[in-house]
C-alpha cells in the first residue's frame, strides 16, 4: 500500500542523573566527591534513504522512543548515553511540527535531522566540588528529552509529472514509455496511488509520475484532491494529459484552475499539452488550433503513436530546466 502522509509522536531520551559519591580507601581517611556525571539520552534522528518509497512503517508504528541515558557512577565515571533511535524514511520526506511549519525537507540520499533531542546528563557531585565546599552531597538530575508530534509527508521526486481528470490515459502513457506496469481499467480512478516509472530515452534517463485523477474541487480537498496534489511541487515538467474526444480546452482550463487554486507556483513549470486517444478520431484539424503558443502533442498511448516526439520533448526541456 502507497501511504504518504502520517503523524507519529517522538520521545527522545531523558539524561540520566548524576550521583553523589565519595571516595572509600583504606589510607585515605578523608577522600573527594567522585560522583560521576549522567550520560546524555538517545537523540530521534531521521534519515532519507533511497530504499524506502512509502511511508508504510507508519501505518503500524507512530510512536518512537529513545532510550535514556544511564545514571553516573562512582569514581567519577559518566553514565553510558541512550542509543539514538533512527528512522528511515523515503527521500522526498517533508517533516513538520504541529503548525505545519517545515522542520525538514528531506530530499538527498543519506540526508539526516534530529527531531527531537535527547537530554543532558546531570552533573555529579564531583562537578560541584569547590575550595569553599570540598564536599557537596548534591547532584543534578538529567535532563527530560524532547517530546512532541510529529507531520510525516512524503512528495514524490519525479522529474515529470502526469496530470489529468480520470480515464485521460495517464496510466496508458505511463506504461507506454517506461518500465511501470499500472492497473488499467475503464472506470474512474482505477488510480489510487502515483506510480513511478523509469525513462530511458536517446542515451538520457528521467522518472515519470503518473499522479492519480484530479476532480473539479480537487484544490478543496475533493475526491483524492490534497492527498496527491503535493506530489505535483517537487517535478520539473508537467504534462496535461487530456482525452481528445473530452472537450480538450475546458478540460485543460478546468485542470489549470484546480492546480492555481492549489499553488500558482506550480504553474511556472515548463508545461505540454497532451492529446490522447488519437486512435478514435479520423480527423485531427478540428484540434489543431485549440492551443496557441502552448506545446501540444496528439498520442495514443495504446498504440505508442507519436509517443517518441513526446519523449524528445521533455528529455530536451528537462536538460535545459
Amino acid at each position: 500500500m502507497f501511504v504518504d502522509y502520517a503523524k507519529i509522536f517522538v520521545k527522545a531520551g531523558d539524561g540520566g542523573r548524576g550521583i553523589v559519591s565519595f571516595r572509600r580507601e583504606k589510607f585515605v581517611p578523608k577522600g573527594g566527591p567522585d560522583g560521576g556525571d549522567g550520560g546524555k539520552g538517545g537523540d530521534i534522528i531521521l534519515k532519507a534513504s533511497k530504499d524506502e518509497n512509502t511511508l508504510r512503517l507508519f501505518r503500524f508504528k507512530r510512536k518512537f522512543t529513545a532510550q535514556n541515558g544511564q545514571p553516573g557512577g562512582s569514581n567519577n565515571r559518566t553514565g553510558r548515553s541512550g542509543e539514538d533511535v533512527i528512522v528511515k524514511v523515503p527521500v522526498g520526506t517533508i517533516v513538520k511540527d504541529v503548525e505545519s511549519s517545515v522542520v525538514a525537507d528531506l530530499n538527498k540520499n543519506s540526508q539526516e535531522v534530529v527531531v527531537a533531542k535527547g537530554g543532558k546528563g546531570g552533573k555529579g557531585n564531583a562537578s560541584f566540588a569547590t575550595s569553599t565546599n570540598r564536599a557537596p552531597r548534591f547532584a543534578q538530575e538529567g535532563q527530560k528529552g524532547e517530546e512532541k508530534e510529529l507531520v510525516i509527508e512524503l512528495k514524490l521526486l519525479a522529474d515529470v509529472g502526469l496530470v489529468g481528470f480520470p480515464n485521460a490515459g495517464k496510466s496508458s502513457l505511463i506504461r507506454a514509455v517506461s518500465n511501470a506496469k499500472p492497473e488499467i481499467a475503464n472506470y474512474p480512478f482505477t488510480t489510487l496511488k502515483p506510480n513511478l516509472g523509469y525513462v530511458y530515452f536517446n542515451d538520457k534517463d528521467f522518472i515519470i509520475a503518473d499522479i492519480p485523477g484530479i476532480i473539479e474541487g480537487a484544490h478543496e480537498g475533493k475526491g483524492l484532491g490534497l492527498q496527491f496534489l503535493r506530489h505535483i511541487e517537487r517535478t520539473s515538467v508537467l504534462l496535461f494529459v487530456i482525452d481528445i474526444l473530452d472537450n480538450p480546452k475546458d478540460t485543460y482550463d478546468k485542470l489549470v484552475h484546480e492546480l492555481e487554486s492549489y499553488n500558482k507556483e506550480i504553474l511556472n513549470k515548463k508545461m505540454a499539452v497532451v492529446l490522447n486517444k488519437i486512435d478514435l478520431v479520423d480527423d485531427l484539424s478540428s484540434y489543431k488550433n485549440l492551443f496557441e503558443e502552448k506545446s501540444v502533442f496528439y498520442i495514443s498511448a495504446l498504440k505508442k503513436t507519436n509517443t517518441n516526439e513526446l519523449l524528445k520533448w521533455i528529455s530536451d526541456n528537462l536538460e535545459s530546466s
